[in-house]
């Protein structure tokens, strides 16, 4: 069996991606093999999984005896079930396959039989019938409307779900054709207008050029009622700006406009519809150039529950999209942290002359920060953290180019080259606007260190007799100005010196009444853990952060390393 059959298949691969395939022939069969008519590249998926067939007017789903069934809204098949639309069919795998069952606008016109209600509206308006007779009529009708309304939803376009009101609105009114307008981008300050979706009776597609009425006038008597109403033209009124468009050459008779409200979707009594003014998503427009009837009459309660209909769905893409938006940003934040990670050494040196001790606490919204040290030989060490501006995914990248910098560099050249080398590459060919600030130091066995400080967090020398220096920066941060220089400077340090390297997540660290834990508090700290070795230190200063932060969730990253130069015996 071939043809139109009303209906469609939403698909939805394990990568999230979504194809609409019309179900125009039957059996369907769906599964793992080439013969089937949706081939779904799953190992999984048995060769022929399932079938759909068509059966007394109705879609039947079956289960050709698959290894792992056939599952319709969580509920595992038994051989068959009817599908009547919204359904979800899985195919027994985890992050498998999803197939959504929806009907189409096509679908809607049967079950409204549009020209019998059309005919019946206009019959009724020129004899005078009974109209509460034709409003219950309609009422009833309006199961079907919102069975189709709500089931496109699962199809992912709003388009679809638009189109299908607009249809569902002219069938009910008779109305001759009809435009559904959303506020759109801002001109001047001010919201325009926008057509969504122009249709005429019967399924027919128009475009926004065909709605010749001027928008400033919709938009004015759109602005001043909130409820239901009905436009009457001034028929010398004219658009300025398009003189030709005078309402008697429209020759419109009926004209009738449906405002759509904003609806704030909540949990139980949480759900708001909006008030007046800029309250207002947009409008349904209707309007008819036969003989003049009153498009509303009648048809009031059905067109309100329309509205709302359409205003629950334009809420429900706006959340989904925010929440497609989130998904999108967690991947990728994800991303960063992996990148991050990966970024941090596996072991630092716990013996010998040279000993460290470090971490990292990517934030939620992960940013860019990175430390690393390095043993070019059994003599010398070097030491790095840097801190990326902005977040995520681009920060993450750019600290694994100065990883790599900073590996193939170490112990090679001197350090005025390696940030000269840095600053070029991020001035002539980095993100615009990126930069970071880091700390250099090539440290030797007899106690020499070298360093430069680019505009990064001056690290604490904590000296072994008790007095703690910090080291400020010498030049500006690599990445901003091209051509920079990056100043060194020398110190010796002593048997016991330690060295608190830190990024700004450390000193910006804030508790719930929004207070930094500052950089007066971490010397304090450091003062008073001036005994202990470096491991021991670098935790009393993470759990004074913990104490101090009481669990709240941070902005930026919290990297810590501390360093100590324990000599030669």
């Amino acid at each position: 069996m071939t043809g139109s059959s009303g209906v469609m298949l939403v698909v939805e691969d394990p990568n999230h991606r979504r194809t609409n395939v019309d179900l125009r022939q039957f059996p369907f069969l769906l599964g793992r093999g080439p013969d089937n008519h949706l081939i779904l590249r799953d190992s999984r998926v048995s060769r022929n999984h399932a079938r759909i067939v068509h059966h007394e007017g109705a879609c039947v789903l079956e289960d050709l005896e698959s290894r792992h069934g056939v599952w319709v809204n969580g509920t595992r098949v038994e051989r068959r079930t009817v599908l009547h639309g919204g359904e979800k069919i899985e195919f027994g795998v985890a992050d498998g396959y999803q197939v959504h069952f929806v009907r189409t606008a096509m679908d809607l016109r049967k079950l409204l039989d549009v020209p019998e209600v059309g005919s019946a509206l206009r019959g009724d308006a020129a004899a005078g019938g009974d109209e509460t007779a034709q409003g219950t009529a309609n009422l009833e009708k309006l199961r079907a409307v919102l069975e189709v309304a709500r089931s496109l939803q699962n199809s992912f376009s709003v388009d679809d779900v638009l189109h299908t009101v607009v249809d569902a609105a002219l069938a009910v009114t008779g109305a001759e054709r009809g435009f559904l307008l959303l506020f759109g981008a801002e001109a001047d300050g001010e919201q325009e207008l926008q057509v969504r979706s122009a249709r005429a009776r019967g399924g027919v597609f128009l475009t926004g050029a065909d709605l010749r009425v001027p928008r400033q006038l919709i938009q004015r008597a759109l602005e001043s009622r909130r409820d239901l109403f009905t436009m009457q033209f001034d028929p010398s009124a004219l658009d300025e700006r398009s003189p030709g468009n005078t309402i008697a050459l429209l020759e419109l008779r009926s004209v009738c406009c449906v405002p759509l409200l904003r609806i704030n979707i909540g949990k139980g009594e949480q759900t708001q519809m909006l008030g007046a003014g800029r309250s207002n998503a947009g409008v349904l427009y209707m309007d008819s150039r036969l003989t003049k009837v009153d498009l509303a009459g009648g048809n009031r309660e059905l067109l309100q529950t329309l509205a709302i209909e359409v205003s629950t769905v334009l809420e429900n893409a706006r959340l989904l999209e925010e929440q497609r938006l989130k998904q999108k940003i967690e991947e990728e934040l994800e991303l960063a942290r992996g990148i991050q990670q990966s970024l941090l050494p596996r072991s630092l040196p716990e013996e010998g002359w040279f000993r460290a001790c470090g971490s990292s606490q990517a934030s939620h919204e992960v940013g860019g920060d990175y430390y690393d040290v390095m043993a070019p030989s059994s003599d010398f060490r070097t030491v790095v953290v840097a801190d990326v501006s902005g977040k995520g995914v681009s920060s993450a990248l750019l600290a694994s180019f100065l990883q790599g910098v900073f590996l193939g560099a170490a112990g090679g050249l001197d350090i005025p080259e390696v940030l000269g080398r840095i600053n070029t590459f991020m001035t002539e060919r980095g993100e615009h606007g990126k930069y970071a600030t880091l700390f250099y130091a090539d440290i030797r066995e007899s106690g020499e260190m070298t360093w430069s400080n680019a505009g990064h967090c001056a690290p604490l020398l904590v000296r072994a007799e008790g007095s703690v220096e910090p080291l400020r920066a010498t030049s500006m941060p690599v990445g901003l100005v091209p051509g920079a220089e990056f100043a060194v400077e020398t110190l010796r340090m002593q048997v016991g010196d330690r060295l608190i390297l830190y990024s700004d997540g450390v000193t910006e660290a804030q508790n719930a009444a929004g207070d930094f834990f500052g950089k007066t508090r971490l010397r304090e700290v450091v003062q008073a853990a001036q005994a202990l070795d470096c491991a021991r230190m670098h935790d009393a200063v993470q759990d004074a952060i913990a104490t101090f932060t009481g669990g709240e969730e941070q902005a930026d990253d919290i990297t810590l390393v501390v360093l100590e130069f324990a000599g030669t015996k």
